[in-house]
């Protein structure tokens, strides 16, 4: 099974927050024949969208016509601050994580997570820069200091911006194998720390 990998934009998203995970799971796709996984973009709507530092992208998909993803990962940046305040995208990514397979957030994208109620009773993590912000949002969730990414099943979250890649690596070997995890991280010319989350 090809699995649809939805990748949230909107402006002023944290650039690597994004790209990282789209270049993993689109090289790793790309290693496996393109059998395993379909990375694209999503936002809330058709327009061009401005990320940090000017980058402009065009999505690929609306909220509204992007296939059910397996895999939803909402990124970070100073963006995030906005989406907390808009029910109708918090109600999307509630429901979307309803039938999702993983459901992940880069950096302060965990923001946006525990303001959409998935991090209730669970640990997560989140930029360095963030980790008190995140426990004032979450009393309920356990902040992880010391961490580069948590896994807790279901739902993951990663420390800042760079951290989305190993987490995105970590998940290529477990929703794949391991090996195609190495291959993609060697591809990629990317040395990461041991791929171990939080337990």
């Amino acid at each position: 099974m090809r699995r649809h990998v939805a990748i949230l934009v909107f402006p002023e998203v944290e650039v690597l927050d994004f790209a990282g995970p789209f270049e993993v799971f689109g090289v790793a796709d790309e290693l496996s024949g393109h059998t395993l996984f379909h990375p694209f973009t999503i936002a809330e709507s058709p327009s061009s969208v401005r990320a940090r530092n000017g980058l402009q992208i065009v999505p690929t998909h609306t909220l509204e016509s992007a296939p059910r993803p397996h895999v939803l990962i909402i990124p970070g940046g100073a963006g995030t601050r906005p989406l907390l305040k808009k029910p109708a995208l918090l109600e999307w990514i509630r429901h979307r994580a309803e039938t999702a397979e993983i459901v992940a957030s880069v950096c302060t994208g965990s923001l946006v997570l525990a303001q959409a109620g998935l991090l209730k009773g669970l640990r997560a993590t989140t930029h360095h820069e963030n980790l008190d912000e995140l426990a004032q949002l979450a009393p309920d969730t356990t902040v992880v200091r010391d961490q580069r990414f948590v896994d807790n099943g279901r739902i993951l979250t990663s420390a800042g911006i760079s951290a989305g890649i190993e987490q995105s690596l970590h998940l290529v070997s477990r929703l794949h194998s391991p090996a195609l995890a190495e291959q993609t991280a060697r591809y990629m010319e990317y040395s990461p720390a041991p791929l171990t989350p939080a337990k």
